[in-house]
């Protein structure tokens, strides 16, 4: 544990990638297998379910650390982080546990859950107590589920492959599913990671799916596509849907499907089963899925909205009705393996013929085809994208007819742009503030909005909540903003300040839709604050009509 601490305390202390790879080399050099699975599953994005209930972690760290509960409070809000506040209140204690990773994590921490509240505090203070404080830290971490280092997965598999001597493609290829929640790392697992290459490594990947292939953001005006990209007749032209990015994998006789968060979701979707039926063995599909209900009316889109998908997500029992009124098909865009070969470095053109040979060849099963678009120019193109709205779509792809598949979003085997519709934007007010977290432990970044509930000089005419938001400003404009919410407060609520209504924003989202959760009536999908609207006071904020406008 000793050592992983210290390596989570090297990678904090820079911003240096070159840094942070030698500190992961040195680390994965040293590391006994065991430890060194478990440190690649973490720092990679592995997100194990919580251990232990914050309410019994907050009432035994105040009860050690002698402290009414105000005040750890008070320092909790002032870190920002509760596994820090929690090492740094308690009495520092020598490291007596020689103990590696994998043996803290399986034998101590895992076997936590569940346990009721009396036996949890019996097991936590011997077990804190043979730890110092960085140690303790990032226990701390992993039991709440909090753990997060400045490090992306691309840097671990970089690191990986440095140390093995393999190609990157070849060690990420390997660490698809690794952060699944249902797997469990072992040394077998982090030996395979690093393996010499074989020549029947492929016929042993089981159900594993590749790597995902990524875009880039297209944000030049259209009047520029020419110079940037050449011809549209380059480029293979998709509608961009809004759904979950997932592959299925159908090998001897059996069907996976795995999606984007490298998550296996096979059992969520159970009308794809059929899939299994229809595809030959040695097929791995790319593509969306997505809710259709074809017929629905001459001028509804089949596709339904994101949020009809939505209900499905996080639901332990799929019951007929849900199945019946949010059935889901696979939007098939991409072949990366046909009859057992990795077809990814084949180009574009190549994959998509195959492809649409195998899906005229499956008429019945809960499989579509993409539809290509065609266009006489870019200024043609983006008069078609005009009418993504109204044909439940964000947008366009543009991919390489010459493109191979490659790794993540790269430009060394092809190009991928999604050029996505504008955002819809509202004018909201801010109403209440909540201190950030990490570095904006000390700042009131995240912020309540809310419309009007009537047009102007209706009487009684209030703000009504309808969104959260945290990202979008700058730095300068975040410290102005906090300065305002502590002038401007009228009540507290723990953690929230309620304040005067004094500043209006234009929020972005990328989806709007009815919601009985919600005081609004309306639900957005990823809120954001587009700009600081200085110029508007808060009397000509946008009201609930304009909101439910936005639903057409």
């Amino acid at each position: 544990m000793k050592a992983f601490a210290e390596l989570y305390l090297r990678l904090d202390a820079t911003t240096s990638s070159n840094a942070k790879l030698e500190a992961l080399r040195d680390y994965f050099a040293a590391a006994p297998a065991a430890d060194a699975a478990w440190a690649v599953y973490f720092l990679a994005g592995g997100r194990p379910r919580q251990l232990v209930p914050t309410r019994v972690l907050r009432e035994l760290a105040t009860a050690l650390a002698g402290l009414p509960e105000w005040l750890f409070e008070e320092s909790y809000q002032a870190v920002g982080d509760l596994a820090e506040t929690i090492s740094l209140l308690l009495p520092q204690a020598a490291h007596a546990s020689d103990d590696g990773l994998a043996y803290w994590v399986e034998a101590h921490l895992l076997p936590l859950r569940g346990l009721p509240a009396e036996e949890l505090q019996q097991r936590l203070l011997p077990l804190w107590a043979q730890l110092d404080r960085p140690s303790l830290m990032l226990c701390l971490k992993l039991i709440t589920g909090s753990f997060r280092v400045g490090v992306s997965k691309l840097l671990v598999t970089r690191a990986l492959a440095q140390l093995a001597g393999l190609d990157a493609k070849r060690v990420a290829q390997r660490l698809v599913g690794y952060t699944d929640i249902g797997h469990r790392p072992k040394a077998a697992s982090y030996l395979k990671l690093i393996a010499e290459e074989s020549t029947d490594e492929h016929s042993q990947r089981g159900g594993q799916p590749y790597p995902f292939f990524l875009a880039h953001a297209l944000q030049a005006p259209p009047e520029q596509f020419e110079a940037l990209l050449g011809p549209p007749a380059a480029w293979q032209i998709e509608w961009k849907w809004d759904g979950i990015r997932a592959q299925v994998v159908k090998r001897e006789g059996q069907l996976w499907v795995w999606s984007r968060g490298e998550e296996l979701v096979t059992e969520r979707f159970p009308e794809l089963h059929g899939l299994a039926e229809s595809l030959p063995d040695g097929t791995v599909l790319d593509g969306e899925i997505l809710v259709w209900k074809p017929g629905v009316s001459a001028d509804t889109p089949a596709v339904q909205p994101f949020a009809v998908l939505q209900q499905r997500l996080g639901r332990k029992n799929l019951g007929k009705k849900l199945l019946a009124d949010a059935p889901v098909v696979l939007q098939a865009y991409d072949l990366l393996e046909w009859q057992g070969e990795d077809w990814r470095s084949r180009p574009q053109h190549e994959r998509r013929q195959q492809l649409q040979r195998l899906v005229a060849e499956c008429p019945l099963a809960p499989l579509l085809l993409s539809p290509l678009l065609d266009g006489t120019d870019w200024s043609d193109l983006a008069r078609q994208r005009e009418k993504s709205r109204s044909l439940g779509v964000e947008g366009l792809m543009l991919k390489q007819r010459d493109a191979l598949y490659g790794v993540g979003r790269t430009k060394d085997m092809g190009l991928w742009w999604k050029w996505k519709i504008d955002p819809f934007s509202i004018d909201a007010v801010l109403i209440y503030a909540q201190r950030g977290h990490g570095r904006r432990a000390s700042l009131y970044s995240d912020y309540t909005f809310a419309v009007w509930n009537a047009p102007p000089g209706t009487p009684d005419r209030a703000l009504v909540p309808f969104a959260k938001a945290y990202s979008g400003l700058s730095d300068e404009e975040m410290r102005k903003v906090d300065a305002i919410i502590r002038k401007t407060t009228v009540e507290t609520f723990g953690p929230v300040r309620s304040v005067t209504p004094t500043l209006v924003f234009e929020l972005g989202f990328e989806g709007i839709a009815l919601s009985k959760r919600h005081k609004s009536g309306i639900a957005v999908r990823f809120p954001r604050m587009l700009r600081w609207r200085l110029d508007k006071p808060v009397e000509e904020a946008d009201d609930l009509a304009s909101l439910q406008a936005l639903l057409v």
